[in-house]
């Protein structure tokens, strides 16, 4: 086994860890961001009904336009669009799943938007 595939299997295996327990409801969905070299992808869903209910990433063409980057910059400017999509939707309490990534960088910078959006978690 050489070192990246190393890293995706320890990566896995906290991301199965965290999804023990976290579980969104329909009162509480979860809210899940994955982060790649070259975009941001988020969803908002219930796992009771395995429905998504607000869904955004950064490869829409309305998104695309925005030029984001998956840096702490474009992680903040996401999470804001993706809490004002919630919000819209009428999602005010969430849980969140940091997807086996630490939480810190860009998924605090994230977590922090969807805050300030009016997301509670």
């Amino acid at each position: 086994m050489n070192k990246n595939e190393r890293k995706i299997k320890l990566l896995q295996r906290r991301r199965y860890h965290i999804r023990h327990s976290v579980v969104g409801t329909l009162e509480r969905p979860r809210a899940v961001v994955k982060f790649t070299n070259l975009n941001i992808h988020a969803q908002i869903i219930n796992d009771a009904e395995g429905k998504t209910l607000v869904g955004a990433s950064t490869m829409q063409k309305d998104l695309r336009e925005q030029k984001i980057r998956p840096n702490v910059a474009g992680a903040t400017a996401f999470g804001k669009i993706v809490g004002e999509k919630a919000v819209a939707a009428g999602i005010t309490k969430v849980v969140f799943d940091r997807a086996g990534r630490q939480y810190h960088g860009t998924v605090k910078a994230f977590a922090d938007a969807l805050r300030a959006a009016g997301l509670q978690f």
